[in-house]
């Protein structure tokens, strides 16, 4: 073969090919840090996966524009051959630009967005698999016929079992084409669905939950009383004298009331310094865990600042270290954490179907009694979503009934004195309801909208409910932290 100009400016370069290969290579091991738990240091984990996951960008770019001839595209789509490089090029690049968008969405905050980057994306690569599946259909069926007719095996007896080939003889002998296309549309879908179930679920196989160190006492935040004693300024005039005057007593005073709340001591849990928890590590930090599930708006207000409010709140108010952003995880990913490296804390809420598999309710009950974890519900706004969650609890504790949990239990005195149940509606009326199991509240059900007060606009409730409703998540949210540090700290001894 004769190499011509035009063939060999068709021909990648030696040096692009290279690049080529060691971006990829390095795209392979941050995407594997990225997603199955990190190595690095945080600041070295954040740079590594920009640099790999954003040089992906102009390297798929300039494939492209590679394979479009330099920006000739009407010249290099001439040939059915470089019409199906370009789009496999197009097809390859489509998962490194979703990716690169679902982690970028993710690193800034942008929480909302990104649980769309990664529906859409999803249904997008579903439908241009499909595409690639029909026309490799279609070609491998055109090859395979016409190798019969060259060897001339046209009209032959013999049976075919490759499903590649629409002459198979278990696609029947009418209608052999629809028959391969249903059977590859199933067979795909069924793939597609098993590799996307296996990356969700094994997220979390290398991951695990740290809290941070410190100790403390399960005591409430002391409120100080500072008394001020302000002499009113007087005039002193002589009892005898012919005008009257209007006298107070010499020593009136008027006492000023300031009150300002104070740390007492250390906001945490067990032995050590610092505020944090026996069984916490230096790198731990307290991290807002919602509960993803199929059905309903699992996502509501996510991202929006409800979730990011109510742990900066929990950081400014205990001094514990906290995580920068929230984040969200399938039900069947808690069942990767390990048994003492599990977050103490999941947070579920929506408004509308609870739609829990059997195996997620058995992910679910191995959680809260094998692990030591707690959920934390709240009705996002409607009694449907409460039925729907006492029918999930009903599932995942069946030996278990939910009590009101009184305002004097520790929950609601630790470490702020909640004196009445803030809510902005009482979609699931106006008590919280808790599931407890060997002493200790497995689950805090919250009936009227916590959520929905921790929003930047706190959903037009006054000041008080708010701020209730803040004190209260800090509550939810130390009382589970501490009863895990209890947990770990019994299971050490025991060793």
């Amino acid at each position: 073969m004769v190499r011509t100009e035009e063939n060999k400016k068709s021909i990648p370069s030696p040096t692009a090919v290279i690049a080529t290969i060691v971006c990829t290579a390095m795209w392979l091991g941050a995407f594997a840090h990225w997603r199955y738990g990190p190595i690095l240091p945080e600041p070295f984990s954040q740079i590594l996966h920009w640099v790999a996951f954003g040089a992906q960008v102009p390297v798929t770019i300039v494939w492209l524009w590679w394979s479009c001839g330099g920006g000739d595209f009407r010249r290099a789509t001439n040939r059915s051959s470089n019409r199906v490089g370009i789009a496999a090029i197009a097809s390859i690049s489509l998962l490194f630009w979703w990716q690169f968008a679902v982690f970028a969405s993710g690193e800034l905050g942008l929480a909302e967005l990104r649980v769309t980057f990664a529906t859409v994306g999803l249904w997008f690569v579903f439908f241009v698999g499909l595409a690639w599946i029909v026309w490799g259909l279609e070609w491998c069926s055109y090859r395979y016929r016409n190798e019969r007719v060259v060897r001339g095996e046209g009209d032959s007896k013999r049976r075919i079992w490759n499903p590649l080939d629409v002459d198979a003889w278990y696609f029947g002998r009418k209608n052999r084409g629809l028959n391969q296309s249903l059977s590859a549309l199933l067979g795909y879908s069924l793939l597609f669905w098993l590799i996307s179930l296996l990356l969700t679920q094994t997220r979390g196989c290398s991951e695990i939950y740290e809290m941070p160190a410190g100790g403390g006492q399960q005591q409430q935040i002391a409120q100080r009383v500072q008394i001020q004693k302000v002499i009113r300024k007087k005039y002193v005039v002589n009892p005898f004298s012919a005008i009257l005057f209007n006298v107070k007593d010499i020593d009136d005073v008027k006492l000023q009331l300031n009150e300002a709340t104070q740390h007492a001591y250390t906001v945490g849990y067990g032995q050590g310094t610092g505020a944090g928890f026996g069984g916490g590590t230096a790198t731990g930090k307290v991290r807002f865990i919602r509960l993803e599930y199929n059905g309903g708006d699992w996502d509501q207000d996510f991202g929006i600042g409800a979730d990011v409010n109510m742990l900066v709140e929990y950081g400014t108010r205990t001094g514990q270290k906290v995580a920068d952003k929230t984040e969200s995880r399938r039900i069947a990913q808690l069942g990767a954490f390990p048994a003492e490296k599990s977050p103490p804390l999941v947070y579920l809420t929506g408004q509308r179907n609870l739609d829990i598999s059997n195996d997620e309710v058995k992910t679910l009950r191995e959680y809260l009694t094998d692990k030591h974890g707690m959920i934390f519900g709240d009705n996002g706004g409607s009694g449907h979503f409460h039925n729907q969650f006492l029918t999930m609890m009903r599932r995942v504790l069946p030996q278990v009934d939910p009590v009101q949990i009184p305002l004097d239990d520790v929950i609601h005195r630790i470490p702020y004195p909640i004196p009445f149940l803030p809510y902005v509606a009482p979609h699931g009326g106006t008590q919280a309801l808790g599931w407890k199991v060997d002493g200790r509240w497995v689950c805090y059900y919250h009936p009227g909208d916590i959520g929905d007060a921790w929003t930047d606009d706190h959903s037009g409730v006054s000041k008080e409910i708010y701020e209730s409703c803040y004190q209260l998540g800090t509550n939810v949210i130390f009382y589970a932290h501490t009863e895990y540090s209890k947990w770990l700290t019994s299971r050490q001894q025991k060793k």
